[in-house]
């Protein structure tokens, strides 16, 4: 890694800031998911705790931009946590009334549980803190990234990737591989064990789209159809 640090030392900043626009782009993919859902006029089938995790996500990294002091992640996840912010609305808006209330329960618990992360690094060692609200972190990042393989198991019975949201994977992984990239250049271990498993976790997601189909396959008409 020393060696592959040393290579990419004077391209620091080209990389930092590809990182950071890959990541900005990423946010938007959002954009065709609510399309999606307002297609659709009814967000049945779609969760909003992605929405509310990337909420979460990017509101705790701007606490930890202000612990280093890296006004790049400060406004790079400024920008995602306004984008986000207004994902949740939208889904919210086309919402069927009846399930208003779990919505408004689930933005209770990223609510309290933000508010919790908050508290505790307000209140902790300062000589600890950095590390283990990394360590938040990167738990909150990994269940992101992996969010999607929770339905592994009905992907492998469909036999179809058919519901994973493809973009948004895709951008994923690049975002990783960007921002593992910058952690070699920085000599982060930190910053590259958690895009380093980030990346594995996207490309096995990835690898599910290489062997089944999109889609499922509709059976075919029965003989007795085809004759009427």
């Amino acid at each position: 890694m020393e060696s592959i640090a040393v290579a990419l030392q004077p391209h620091k900043d080209t990389v930092g800031q590809t990182a950071a626009l890959v990541t900005v782009v990423q946010f938007f993919s959002g954009v065709l998911v609510v399309n999606e859902i307002r297609r659709r006029g009814s967000t049945d089938g779609f969760s909003a705790v992605p929405f509310l995790a990337c909420t979460v996500f990017c509101l705790l990294n701007v606490q930890f931009g202000q612990m280093l002091q890296d006004d790049g992640m400060i406004r790079v996840n400024f920008i995602g946590l306004a984008l986000h912010l207004l994902y949740v609305c939208a889904f919210y808006l086309y919402t069927p009334g009846p399930k208003k209330t779990a919505v408004w329960g689930q933005i209770g618990l990223a609510g309290a549980f933000t508010v919790g992360v908050l508290s505790y690094v307000q209140y902790e060692d300062p000589k600890v803190v950095e590390f283990r609200f990394g360590v938040i972190l990167t738990a909150i990042l990994w269940t992101l990234v992996g969010m999607p393989l929770l339905g592994l198991g009905d992907i492998l019975k469909k036999k179809s990737t058919e519901g994973l949201p493809f973009p948004i994977i895709l951008l994923g992984s690049i975002v990783s591989f960007c921002w593992l990239l910058y952690g070699i250049i920085l000599r982060s271990n930190f910053l590259v064990v958690q895009n380093l498993m980030a990346l594995a976790l996207g490309a096995v997601q990835l690898s599910l789209f290489i062997i089944f189909p999109s889609s499922v396959a509709k059976p075919a008409p029965s003989p007795a159809k085809k004759r009427n």
